[in-house]
């Protein structure tokens, strides 16, 4: 009968969606497996998530209040988390494979002296925990089984759906007694992307250009189209290497990883690399003039056309739609 803590990343005071999907998959588990759900927050101000954790299944939410948690810090947060676990003792611990949680997770994990598995798209608890993860670039899927005693597991965004129960999570404080003395490092500020456009990793909806756009002037298709969706701008390595887009918008196996529920593909051939970063992608649109382009096998929708006619009419029936 497990209890799953899952860890509530927010960012300048917004959650991410990562940690209530996390959340719906603990409570879908425990449901027919017996055990609880914890949710735990911290925080650097009041911040009240309880009534959204519990509608999304935790039992209750775990939280601390501190004025060094208004700022990641890998050595502080690590710090409180480790003395969670060792109080409360959950069987499991969820956290989502965002950038903090990247970084997080594994840290935790080794002061822990835990399992850390990173990535993951799927659990079960069959006698024990087995997560579900990609390897080989996305090409095959592994099913790991945990032995250690609170695993420390890594979620990918979106790989869960969201279900609301509609229960009510009782509020606990937590206080950890953190020793700053311990960080070698300190952070001083947090440079963050443009206001109002949706993170490459969390989106719901992803449109990715690729050397079919034919040079940078035209990447701005692709973000009107993905304005116009609600959605994040993507490109593949071919347009970054040549400096045609900037680094952080990279989806591929040398760049960002994402599985949102549509992921349309723009001039893209569909190399391997490119496959590796979105193959998990609930429904993916090919838009390419090459009818045999490799994206195609992949792909639930495809359109064989020139982009430059296609993306203007499909960003105007998207404005058109949304009026």
């Amino acid at each position: 009968m497990p209890n799953i803590a899952v860890f509530i990343e927010q960012r300048a005071g917004q959650i991410k969606q990562v940690a209530w999907q996390m959340l719906s998959e603990a409570r879908h588990l425990v449901d027919a497996h017996g055990g609880e759900v914890w949710g735990v927050h911290w925080h650097a101000a009041d911040c009240d998530v309880s009534t959204t954790a519990g509608r999304y299944g935790a039992h209750k939410v775990v939280t601390a209040t501190a004025p060094e948690f208004e700022r990641y810090d890998s050595e502080l947060w690590t710090q409180a988390l480790a003395q969670f676990v060792q109080q409360h003792k959950p069987d499991l611990l969820l956290i989502g494979s965002t950038a903090m949680g990247k970084d997080l997770a594994p840290r935790l994990a080794a002061r822990l002296r835990t399992a850390c598995i990173s990535d993951a798209v799927g659990l079960s608890w069959e006698d024990g925990l087995v997560v579900k993860r990609p390897v080989y670039a996305g090409k095959c899927f592994a099913h790991v089984t945990a032995r250690s005693v609170c695993p420390v597991v890594g979620i990918r965004p979106n790989a869960f759906a969201l279900r609301e129960t509609g229960d009510t999570a009782a509020a606990v404080v937590f206080k950890p007694v953190l020793d700053a003395s311990r960080a070698r490092a300190s952070v001083t500020a947090v440079e963050t992307a443009a206001a109002g456009k949706a993170a490459l990793t969390e989106a719901e909806i992803v449109v990715s250009g690729g050397r079919g756009i034919k040079g940078p002037e035209n990447y701005r298709l692709i973000e009107d189209l993905a304005g116009a969706l609600g959605a994040a701008a993507g490109a593949s390595r071919a347009i970054v290497d040549a400096g045609w887009v900037d680094y952080s918008h990279q989806v591929g196996q040398t760049g960002k990883t994402v599985a949102p529920n549509l992921y349309v593909a723009c001039g893209i051939s569909g190399a391997i690399q490119h496959l590796a970063g979105m193959s998990s992608s609930k429904c993916i649109v090919a838009i390419n003039k090459d009818p045999a382009a490799p994206i195609f096998k992949v792909a639930d929708y495809g359109i064989a056309g020139d982009l430059f006619a296609v993306l203007p009419a499909l960003t105007e029936a998207v404005r058109e739609f949304k009026r």
